[in-house]
């Protein structure tokens, strides 16, 4: 695989309070936020996004950190350009005042941003509302987003953060106390939260899932993948990325099955009830 021109997308600057950030859309119908996993918007990152948009509905791309399009596996970059690039995405992000990596009990700043986003998006595409899903680094933003009423459909892939091995960390998201109140309030009221995970992903571990079902009960949708079901050709040393460098694109294929999960859950949530 290539870099990607991203060249199907169309392509905007958006301004929430004074933080802007680049966005790629495609598609039209309810608006679906796919908010990328380090390094950034890879071409598989946008695969997705493709998608999104070929089930009617708006996929929209922020672009938060990394070289957009840009294929991060070595068989482009070479193994110690890959690897730079992998790390360098990751320390740039850790030291941005927009993301929090380490605390408990803390949204990132920038879920403001994206529900800002949101909002907007939600006004120039119409429909009950939006959806959207993060990954790994990203994976905790979709459910502080749905602190948000708009959220209709948050999906959590293999969320990543707070980092850290101490158990403390380990049963925890990204979320802080009021945002997490709000969804379990929402949860109540019948909002449903997919996450997915590689049941050996110590970067997603089981705590993580075992905290949100003990927070959002029968709200949460797990769905948790063998290691076996991984692509065998992933750059990954270990299976991580569901819905995309881990992904086997064929039907019947668990990780292929989950993704159409995924896109079923946005148009049920935003399109079978929208009017």
């Amino acid at each position: 695989m290539a870099d990607d021109s991203l060249d199907d997308f169309s392509v905007r600057d958006v301004t929430v309070g004074s933080t802007t950030h680049r966005v790629y859309t495609q598609g039209s119908g309810p608006a679906v936020i796919v908010i990328a996993e380090m390094p950034g918007i890879s071409p598989k990152v946008a695969d997705f996004a493709r998608k999104v948009a070929g089930r009617g509905l708006t996929a929209v791309m922020p672009s938060l950190f990394g070289v957009d399009g840009r294929d991060p596996r070595p068989s482009n970059l070479g193994a110690v350009g890959a690897a730079q690039n992998m790390v360098g995405t990751i320390v740039r992000a850790c030291i941005s005042r927009e993301f929090t990596v380490l605390a408990t009990g803390k949204s990132s700043p920038v879920t403001d941003w994206l529900r800002g986003l949101a909002a907007e998006e939600h006004e120039r595409c119409g429909g009950p509302g939006v959806g959207a899903v993060g990954m790994c680094f990203t994976g905790g933003f979709a459910l502080a987003m749905a602190a948000d009423d708009r959220l209709l459909a948050p999906v959590l892939s293999q969320p990543s953060l707070p980092f850290g091995v101490i158990p403390a960390r380990n049963r925890s998201i990204d979320i802080g106390d009021d945002d997490l109140a709000r969804v379990k309030s929402r949860c109540a009221a019948g909002l449903q939260v997919m996450g997915l995970r590689f049941e050996g992903d110590p970067l997603s571990p089981r705590g993580r899932f075992d905290f949100l079902r003990e927070q959002l009960g029968d709200a949460f949708l797990a769905v948790e993948l063998p290691d076996s079901a991984a692509n065998p050709d992933s750059m990954l040393p270990k299976p991580h990325s569901v819905l995309t460098e881990d992904l086997v694109d064929e039907p019947g294929q668990p990780t292929h099955d989950t993704r159409e999960k995924v896109l079923d859950f946005f148009v049920e949530k935003l399109l079978t009830t929208s009017t």
